[in-house]
């Protein structure tokens, strides 16, 4: 039996939500399947995988053709770096301490960047809210200045008003005296 790794379509429209399956070559695309080995959401950012490591291995090991997406997520997630340490192992090139060191380095150092990209997400998410409340501050200061000034220009012409009688009256109490 010819099995592939494939993509199986869940979610909503406009939505799309995949399970990693193992299937026929012949079953179609919804259809029926050997093996769930993972979910693959591709709506967020980065993309969530849920992948059980050990399945996808030995399937992949047995000779289970994956189509394009499924490869790249299978290399991804370190199920073909694995197959090719444990090939290395099976020539005796290392043992199979040194392979699991070089996937766990290779993972960790997966992690970090990972961890990396969502530093920076964050920081730029936070110097954008920055910079639109400093934009608002600065709009928010320009209003407040042309009401000072609309204020201040309302007062004024209320002020020389008043102003020219007092010195009026001021200038007839000398005369008077």
């Amino acid at each position: 039996m010819a099995t592939k790794i494939r993509l199986q379509r869940h979610g909503r429209k406009n939505y799309a939500f995949y399970a990693i399956v193992i299937a026929d070559v012949n079953a179609p695309r919804d259809g029926r399947f050997v093996e769930k080995i993972g979910t693959y959401n591709p709506n967020t950012n980065p993309a969530t995988i849920d992948l059980n490591f050990d399945r996808a291995l030995h399937w992949v090991q047995c000779g289970a053709q994956p189509t394009d997406t499924v490869r790249n997520i299978l290399s991804s997630e370190g199920v073909y770096m694995m197959k090719h340490l444990l090939g290395g192992v099976k020539k005796g090139a290392f043992d199979e301490q040194a392979a699991q060191a070089k996937f766990d380095a290779w993972k960790s150092e997966k992690l970090n960047k990972l961890n990396a990209f969502e530093s920076q997400k964050a920081a730029e998410k936070k110097a954008a809210y920055e910079a639109r409340l400093a934009a608002e501050k600065k709009v928010n200061e320009a209003i407040a200045q042309k009401v000072a000034e609309k204020k201040a220009a309302a007062v004024a012409a209320e002020t020389p008003a008043e102003e020219p009688a007092t010195e009026e009256a001021a200038e007839e109490a000398p005369a008077e005296a």
